[in-house]
């Protein structure tokens, strides 16, 4: 139980949420003063142990060099918590406004106009989109949010997006994983989705008289959920590797032939899975 409480403790849950967890995921229920005396026997503080500045520049500078150089010092703390670093906010943004002025300028004159979403609860409605913006690089990603909470269902990197095996195989190795499926799966219009929508309607039977379907698909411009976390993928990560190979094609380098491609999938297909489980990983914790 003491790997527990310290990881929960690491991820920056509050007393009650750790609490929580360790009832409802592992079984233990223990009270919250019980809880706080095992975290003091544990040695762990909020207040101290601080990682040195000097690694957490050299961490920073590092991600700067590739697809960091677009995070938010919100995700690079989270990232920082990934990798194992207790670091303060405030040191955060002194660091990142040293190293990376031009970036903390561009972000900071960003807009958002944000629209109106409602969903009932976790797990109501699941959306799942592909991105196609590498697709002529031999590159597809596929993704599926839980409308509610934001949290990733997936988040896949292969050389298609079209197959509806593969798609519903996604699908189906989710509700495996969370034992459990949505009520209502809401995706784009295309063959790409018609196994997910057939397994959806099979767990999920419309009753006579319901006027909501299990299965939804639409426009993908419509699919409001999803389509700003593509926004989002692209400024943290995506963007990145979208310079990279445009450069390459600028240069003469890449002709989307299918030597290249092949060379493009073999060398960043693994890189790119690494970077969006990250991607999945920090977004879920945040």
């Amino acid at each position: 139980m003491d790997q527990q409480i310290e990881l929960y403790f690491e991820m920056g849950l509050k007393y009650s949420q750790i609490q929580s967890a360790l009832e409802m995921r592992h079984g233990h229920h223990i009270s919250l003063r019980h809880l706080k005396r095992r975290i003091a026997k544990l040695g762990l503080n909020r207040r101290t142990g601080y990682t040195d500045l000097g690694v957490l520049v050299d961490f920073v500078h590092g991600q700067l060099q590739h697809s960091g150089e677009l995070h938010s010092y919100h995700w690079m703390y989270e990232k920082c918590r990934q990798y194992g670093l207790r670091v303060r906010k405030a040191d955060m943004r002194l660091v990142l406004r040293e190293l990376d002025p031009r970036g903390v300028k561009q972000r900071q004159a960003g807009c958002l106009r944000r629209r109106q979403y409602f969903s009932r609860g976790p797990n109501f409605i699941w959306h799942l989109d592909s991105y196609d913006i590498l697709k002529s690089y031999g590159i597809c990603i596929t993704r599926c949010i839980d409308g509610f909470s934001r949290k990733l269902i997936w988040l896949n990197t292969y050389t298609t997006s079209s197959d509806p095996r593969l798609i519903g195989g996604y699908y189906l190795e989710a509700i495996d994983r969370l034992q459990g499926c949505p009520t209502v799966v809401r995706g784009d219009l295309g063959t790409e989705n018609g196994h997910v929508g057939a397994f959806q309607r099979v767990l999920v039977p419309t009753q006579p008289g319901d006027t909501l379907d299990s299965y939804k698909e639409g426009a993908s411009t419509a699919n409001q959920r999803i389509e700003y976390w593509w926004g989002f993928l692209c400024r943290q990560c995506a963007e990145f590797r979208i310079a990279l190979f445009g450069e390459l094609k600028d240069n003469g380098h890449y002709d989307g032939g299918f030597l290249d491609k092949s060379l493009i999938e073999f060398c960043c297909m693994g890189l790119i899975q690494v970077s969006q489980s990250e991607v999945r990983c920090g977004e879920n914790l945040y």
